[in-house]
């Protein structure tokens, strides 16, 4: 993958966190689930998660917020059904220049990923798997590693500020209307936009 190839990355979120969002930026794990929130995180997974120290042994996988290439991946698949109570933050990829970011070339709980300084370690991505329509394959083999590809993380150390947001993905005309509501004293009304496709809601 190009660095000039990535337009921008997604988080994905409750509706119910963004005013805590744009008023203390996005916060790793280990801060979000000490604030009032409400989490989308599958618990199994976050176990997993909890487990895995980025390499250099300083810090943990739940000290960074993490950030994905596309959105419409595993995770949302398996929270389809909240669709109505999802968004999606685009965040500019000039996040990808800031200190200690790292990326991993697939889901960062996976036995098998690797992690590389950024941007660097774009070049190591396989945009085709990452962007891919769907993951499923006869093989259970390549499914995995299909699945394992398009979870490509970007792996921000402690929080992303809100002014990283350049845009919101939701999936309803009805989501847009509560998320105009709640940031409406934020002028940020033009950068919300409705695309059902990537919660998996194609009509």
């Amino acid at each position: 993958m190009k660095r000039e190839d990535v337009e921008e990355l997604h988080y994905i979120t409750h509706i119910d966190n963004l005013r805590s969002i744009f008023q203390y930026g996005v916060l790793c794990h280990r801060r979000a689930h000490k604030i009032l929130c409400e989490s989308i995180a599958d618990p199994v997974i976050q176990s997993l998660r909890e487990k895995v120290v980025i390499p250099g042994g300083k810090h943990k996988l739940h000290d960074y917020v993490n950030l994905y290439f596309n959105a419409r991946n595993p995770m949302m698949f398996k929270r389809k059904d909240m669709h109505e109570k999802l968004v999606v933050l685009q965040i500019n990829p000039l996040i990808l220049d800031e200190p200690e970011v790292v990326i991993s070339d697939g889901n960062a709980s996976s036995g098998y990923v690797k992690f590389y300084p950024s941007p660097e370690g774009l070049e190591y991505l396989n945009e085709s798997l990452i962007f891919a329509e769907y993951w499923t394959d006869p093989n259970l083999i390549i499914e995995y590693r299909r699945k394992c590809a398009i979870c490509a993380e970007v792996l921000v150390l402690d929080s992303v500020s809100s002014q990283f947001i350049i845009g919101i993905y939701v999936c309803t005309q009805k989501t847009y209307e509560k998320v105009v509501e709640l940031l409406r004293e934020l002028s940020f009304v033009d950068k919300i936009s409705t695309n059902p496709r990537l919660f998996f809601r194609e009509v």
